[in-house]
């Protein structure tokens, strides 16, 4: 059975382009989850306390 590849070409200058807005997206996206600022911020006074206090 042959298989159909109906897949759109394009060029290597084309999918670095694509590549680098992938890439920034995911460096910006990285460093706001990993900002230590907000990190600690959002983390509870006392983590290892017991809530049942």
């Amino acid at each position: 059975m042959k298989k159909d590849n109906n897949l759109e070409k394009i060029t290597r200058k084309d999918a670095i382009k694509k590549m680098g807005k992938y890439a920034a997206l995911t460096a910006v996206g990285t460093f706001v989850i990993l900002n230590p600022l907000k990190a600690q911020s959002s983390s509870p006074p006392d983590p290892g306390g017991n809530p049942f206090d």
